[in-house]
């Protein structure tokens, strides 16, 4: 299966030293007959490849750098093995062999469900060796997305990570007659391809990679999917080649080397989903040492980022605000709230007026500040970075926008964030905070090599190398082109370009709310400030069609729990707490704080707090936590309705 690029390819560049390092050029800029931005784009770093494919890097590695650690192994007492780039080729090429032997063919499915590890990687390398098309699938889905999955790629073997994989597949197998393999990594899965393909020459192995090219496709990504059936994304090398190699030379600081200590990343986002399989590719292509950890459960992640320590992270906002909120009840309990506040404060300031300096708009932080700065590093910012495993200096945050506050918050804690966005169907990022420019709220400027532009009606269309070819077509087996006759995406996201190209992203198309009076309202503000409050778990704004808005929120967890303790209410059950006078108390502050980003007309009137919370089993989200608010507006329609009885506003 392959398709075709728009642009005829140029080059099969890496990044890094052979290409040098240009400066960072701004975008060109295209406005409207007002003066309004319409148009921003940025030129490539690295052209897009005229040949190879992602199946060449860990070989390429270890012919250019063989002793080189480019991964590490977790051990079962918890300690890491590093991995060379010449020992990772060598079992690259051992399981290829194993799939070879097993009869998998150029252009087969093979399907990955397991949580973020080392064998993941492992076998997605594997897999495209010998011109596999490798189809994620999230661990946590149910039989049925499975069985959809299954289906419409056409798989023909899959890789589960325990039992309870085994199982589920077991189940729906007879639905998907041409599925011939099933392996469990946890089971010996790696050791038993391998075992099979020793016969195998590895002129073979050699030979499939060799006629694989840019154009070739790499991946069926399906979207989780907020309305709808999932669609599968056709993802060829070409893109994802564009796509990291581009972003590697573009943030280079976080990649590259540039003190004492070898850039490291610790990934524990979900490998299903693009983001954390792009940042995976381009740690490979960087040879950045990269480690997996299994769980974002908040004990065991602080666990395996402390034994780890590294210097870069992959997050989406919802771990740094976890972050920054378990601090804050810490500081509570230890009857130093007002200390942290403080401090919290004085990292805002340092953080907008540090950033603001580097983008030539003022001279910096004072003396005074910069002294406030100094003592509370000790106190205060210095256990948020342990938090993160003490060696954290970059956080490349994506999946929504993290929010002005907490990104001066982390800068002036000694952490830099490069927020992005972007979706599937782009290889993740289409934007990024361009290093040294940043500009807080906003996601930065388009990737190099990519154009963003904005729509009459306000939705954001973008334009690249690292843009899909199109959705995957089962019937006809066929790629179904989404891009219009110039090559631009509709993503179906609002947003806006300001007067140097920085992009905000102001809310879904889709999402958008217009009241019985006419009034056209984006929620997503409203939400994402009242989900970053320490005893909020998740918000969905309602109001379409109503005179007015109101807000479902659930509670989240650990914030509840610390709650609980200062205010001795552990006795109290959940029916009993939600409707507790002093946590409603605390809730409707939040949602105070929240209108005041807002008109009275936009602003939120009533609220109900659930004494359940929204989970992926119930339907509520999607794998990558977007709500399903369809479904969340069906299931709890009498809460809804009760917020819009007469006389109660």
């Amino acid at each position: 299966m392959s398709v075709q690029h728009g642009a005829a390819p140029q080059s099969s560049a890496r990044p890094g030293a052979e290409q040098g390092r240009p400066g960072l050029v701004p975008p060109l800029l295209r406005r409207s007959r007002d003066g309004v931005v319409r148009q921003a784009e940025v030129p490539p770093l690295v052209p897009f490849p005229r040949r190879g494919s992602l199946a060449d890097i860990p070989f390429t590695n270890a012919a250019e750098a063989p002793e080189d650690v480019v991964l590490a192994r977790r051990r079962p007492d918890g300690a890491w093995d590093d991995v060379t780039c010449a020992a990772f080729a060598e079992e690259v090429q051992a399981v290829a062999r194993g799939l070879i032997a097993a009869g998998m063919r150029p252009g087969d499915r093979l399907a990955i469900m397991a949580p973020t590890c080392y064998a993941w990687t492992l076998l997605d390398f594997a897999a495209w060796a010998v011109g596999l098309i490798t189809v994620p699938v999230y661990p946590t889905s149910s039989a049925a997305q499975v069985r959809w999955i299954l289906q419409d790629a056409g798989v023909t073997g899959i890789a589960v990570y325990d039992v309870a994989g085994a199982r589920l597949v077991s189940g729906i197998r007879g639905s998907v007659p041409w599925l011939r393999h099933l392996w469990q990594i946890d089971n010996g899965a790696v050791e038993q391809l391998d075992a099979a393909g020793r016969a195998v020459p590895d002129a073979l192995v050699n030979e499939r990679r060799a006629a694989l090219g840019p154009d070739n496709v790499a991946t069926l990504i399906y979207t989780s999917g907020t309305t709808g059936t999932p669609k599968g994304c056709v993802l060829t090398h070409g893109n994802f080649l564009c796509e990291v190699d581009n972003a590697v030379d573009l943030l280079h600081p976080v990649f590259q080397d540039v003190s004492d200590l070898p850039a490291t990343t610790l990934l524990f986002l979900p490998l299903a989903h693009v983001f954390g399989r792009m940042i995976a590719v381009g740690c490979l292509r960087a040879r950045t040492r990269l480690g997996h950890a299994p769980s974002t459960e908040t004990d065991a992640l602080i666990s395996d980022l402390r034994s780890f320590r590294p210097t870069f992270l992959l997050a989406v906002p919802y771990v740094l605000e976890k972050v920054f909120n378990r601090a804050r009840a810490t500081a509570e309990e230890m009857r130093r709230a007002s200390s942290f506040d403080r401090a919290e404060r004085v990292a805002v300031r340092y953080g907008e007026t540090s950033t603001a300096a580097a983008s030539g708009g003022g001279r910096g932080p004072g003396l005074g500040l910069r002294a406030a700065r100094g003592l509370y590093d000790a106190l205060v910012y210095r256990r948020i970075r342990a938090a993160l495993g003490g060696q954290v200096r970059y956080v490349i945050s994506g999946g929504s926008p993290l929010g002005r506050r907490l990104s001066a918050f982390f800068a002036g804690a000694g952490i830099e964030v490069y927020e992005g966005y972007g979706l599937t169907e782009t290889t993740a990022a289409a934007t990024c905070t361009p290093p040294l420019k940043p500009r807080f709220g906003t996601v930065g400027w388009p990737m190099p090599g990519t154009a963003v532009r904005i729509a009459r009606d306000g939705e954001v269309l973008i334009r690249g190398g690292s843009v899909f070819g199109g959705y995957w077509e089962a019937e006809q087996q066929a790629v179904v082109p989404a891009t219009d006759a110039q090559g631009w995406f509709a993503t179906g996201d609002l947003g806006a370009l300001d007067d140097e190209g920085y992009l905000t992203i102001t809310g879904r198309k889709k999402d958008l709310i217009i009241t019985s009076g006419g009034k056209n309202i984006a929620p997503a503000p409203l939400e994402e400030w009242l989900t970053g409050h320490p005893l909020i778990g998740h918000c969905l704004v309602i109001g379409d069609n109503r005179e007015y808005l109101t807000a479902i929120v659930t509670l989240e967890p650990d914030g509840i729990a610390h709650w609980r303790r200062m205010h001795r209410k552990e006795h109290l059950s959940m029916r009993e707490l939600v409707v507790d006078p002093d946590l409603r108390h605390n809730i409707q502050q939040a949602v105070d704080e929240a209108n005041r980003l807002v008109s009275r007309a936009e602003a939120i009137r009533r609220f109900t707090v659930l004494p359940v919370d929204f989970t992926e089993q119930a339907g509520h989200v999607t794998p990558s936590l977007k709500l399903r608010r369809t479904q969340i507006v069906r299931d709890f329609h009498r809460e809804i309705a009760a917020m819009y009885a007469p006389g109660d506003e």
